[in-house]
């Protein structure tokens, strides 16, 4: 399995680069898994006593698998900002699923998920597995071990093994997904629809189903995502990203910005100058 971490910053994740009580370190899955996980992310932390670090994401149309030293989660898809905030030292081992998982997991339409989580007891295709246990007795000791690591990594993918292939509904949400993350000129419902050869209803069907969220959701969170990551370049210019990802103008950039991060661009922006 691949066994070294991925360096680089996370579109998604609405890092403030400021903040240094934390390290946070990916990895893809092995090639055979990838119809059904994208990756590993494993944050180890040491937050000062009286202080507090702010995670926020916009996170990704899939459910996420999260194990720490205080609990064992399935995430479905955060509709909004995702907010975790991290206090005293710890650890986790989080995984990113593919759109496909959510569904096959869990055994009922992702869409009851939404902005919700789960005890992964109660998910039905990781349930009676203890993989709580089993995996804090690896990471425990010492979370940054690269070799027990790579061991816990394994264990998560070996039962996650068990659930392949995926079916052809799944396949079929995968590629709709990666069509919307991959394509910066896609920015209308109709033309994804046209891409797949698909009515509108029967996307939003499937879509919320095995997402738990819409197609005109899917573009919208792909250009925030694609805003954030370009507003990190000390040279961005505001209105050259209003218009390259489809806006009418700077200030409806500005509102749907805000309106998901809390944040103008301007001032997100600002912390990487």
């Amino acid at each position: 399995m691949p066994g070294r971490p991925d360096p680089d910053t996370e579109p998604a994740h609405l890092l403030d680069p400021a903040d240094l009580h934390f390290t946070i370190d990916r990895y893809p899955v092995s090639p055979d898994l990838e119809p059904i996980a994208r990756r590993f992310w494993i944050p180890v932390w040491d937050v000062p006593a009286g202080r507090e670090s702010p995670q926020r994401v916009l996170q990704y149309p899939v459910c996420l698998l999260v194990v720490s030293d205080e609990y064992v989660r399935f995430f479905g898809v955060v509709s909004g900002l995702s907010s975790t905030t991290l206090v005293g030292r710890g650890w986790a081992l989080g995984l990113m699923l593919q759109p496909a998982a959510g569904h096959l997991l869990t055994g009922r339409p992702v869409r009851d998920l939404t902005d919700r989580f789960v005890d992964v007891e109660s998910v039905t295709g990781l349930s009676g597995i203890r993989l709580g246990a089993r995996i804090r007795a690896i990471m425990r000791d010492d979370p940054r071990d690269e070799d027990r690591r790579a061991e816990a990594r394994t264990l998560v993918e070996d039962h996650l093994a068990t659930h392949l292939p995926i079916d052809e509904e799944g396949a079929f949400v995968n590629g709709v997904v990666e069509a919307v993350e991959t394509t910066p000129g896609l920015l209308r419902v109709d033309d994804l629809c046209a891409r797949f050869d698909v009515a509108e209803r029967t996307l939003q069907r499937v879509l919320l189903k095995r997402v738990g969220m819409s197609p005109k959701w899917l573009i919208r969170r792909r250009r925030l995502q694609e805003a954030a990551d370009r507003l990190r370049d000390a040279d961005a210019d505001l209105s050259g990203i209003a218009i390259e990802l489809g806006y009418a103008d700077q200030a409806h950039f500005t509102r749907d910005f805000r309106a998901a991060t809390g944040l103008t661009p301007g001032r997100f922006a600002a912390r990487f100058r």
